[in-house]
């Protein structure tokens, strides 16, 4: 087994000590926890266990956005994607599992003293959620979902297909984004709202079936194609502020998610960087350790320089979102520099180990799987490039 490297300490200078310390806390519990259950599960496509899910919430992993008078730790985005490339370093699906806790506490169901004790325990890792916003036909386009939800009385009753939803069966609650009638809205296309639908952990709502979708990567939990065939759910008081411009709220919280997923790219990127370091140090040919040849100690130093830059971006990213000001461009730039970035860095991790980085003997080709669906989940990359051209030269003329 080679040794792995740790070659990321270059980038504290700027972190505060209480974010050095919750990142080293994170890099532990990946070194400990993380990365063994990954070795072992991943190859067999099996999922995180609960057991893990409860000692993440005992850190506070799910509640660290989650205001302190709702039993989080109230802090900010970037000691969240601090916490994520950590966690991504070891297994990129337990870096997402903390969005759960994290990206929907303002979407939990209910009111009054009920609603602040999901929160608590949401912070806790004890009561997570699920989004189900992609349909067979919808994707990047979110404006165009079809999946309907009727009013009748104080319940929704919603119809139709979702698509990409992760960890739809192990959620206490899945988020449906559906459109509904709006006699002000362009004639067909009516409102949006966002439908919270609580269920029992472990199990599909009542009235929607399902299928996990096969994935080559993302593993450590199942991604869901779903149909609503007339599931009710009680009309939340949170729906009368949200009906008929879901979409809008969804798209604004996407700043977040991308600021997440350039962490978990950058967290992938540095773990194929440090294995190919360790490897290259005890890959002996021709007489040398293949660290001695120039090709591969370009490769790395090129691997190390472009890492670091994520970084940087991400860090200046996180704090324009934690100062409240807009950050459209930084975020998708982040998000879409980060995310290439990290599928050549961890393909040239392959290519440093030749064959052996062909196998599943070594975590690299794990790390490049999930480095490559970075580039497509939270908006791709195409639709990155789309939001930062549109900045900056306008939107384009149509004729």
């Amino acid at each position: 087994m080679v040794a792995t490297t740790d070659i990321s300490g270059g980038s504290s200078a700027r972190l505060t000590n209480e974010q050095r310390m919750i990142r080293d806390l994170a890099r532990d519990f990946t070194r400990d926890e993380v990365t063994p259950l990954a070795n072992r599960l991943d190859p067999e496509r099996g999922e995180f266990p609960d057991e893990l899910i409860e000692k993440m919430g005992a850190l506070g992993f799910f509640g660290i956005m989650i205001p302190e008078e709702h039993g989080g730790l109230g802090l900010g985005v970037l000691e969240y994607c601090l916490v994520a490339e950590e966690l991504a370093r070891g297994w990129m699906s337990v870096a997402s599992v903390i969005a759960r806790g994290n990206g929907f506490y303002r979407s939990i169901p209910g009111s009054g003293e009920a609603r602040r004790a999901k929160i608590a325990a949401m912070a806790e890792g004890r009561y997570l959620g699920a989004a189900a916003l992609s349909e067979p036909q919808t994707g990047s386009d979110l404006s165009s979902v079809s999946c309907r939800a009727r009013r009748d009385g104080d319940e929704w009753v919603i119809t139709g297909n979702k698509y990409w939803c992760t960890f739809a069966d192990r959620a206490d609650f899945i988020s449906v984004l559906c459109r509904i009638d709006d006699p002000a809205a362009p004639e067909g296309r009516g409102g949006t709202v966002s439908v919270a639908v609580e269920k029992p952990r472990g199990r599909l709502p009542e009235g929607v079936t399902g299928s996990p979708i096969p994935k080559i990567g993302y593993h450590g939990w199942k991604t869901w194609e779903l149909r609503f065939d007339g599931v009710r759910a009680p009309v939340q008081v949170s729906d009368a502020a949200s009906t008929g411009r879901a979409f809008q709220a969804t798209a604004a919280a996407l700043g977040v998610a991308r600021a997440h997923t350039a962490a978990r790219s950058i967290g992938l990127a540095q773990a194929a960087l440090d294995h190919a370091v360790g490897y290259a140090r005890e890959r002996v040919q021709f007489g040398r350790p293949i660290s001695d040849f120039q090709a591969i100690r370009f490769k790395i130093a090129t691997m190390a320089t472009e890492i670091e830059a994520a970084r940087q971006l991400m860090y200046h990213t996180c704090a324009e979102l934690d100062a409240g000001r807009p950050a459209t461009v930084e975020t998708s730039m982040v998000k879409y520099f980060a995310s290439e970035m990290s599928e050549r860095v961890t393909s040239e991790a392959i290519q440093i180990l030749g064959g052996a980085g062909y196998t599943t003997l070594h975590p690299v080709e794990r790390y490049w799987r999930d480095a490559r669906l970075t580039k497509i989940f939270e908006g791709t990359s195409e639709i990155q490039q789309r939001i930062i051209s549109d900045q900056l030269l306008g939107k384009p003329t149509r004729p």
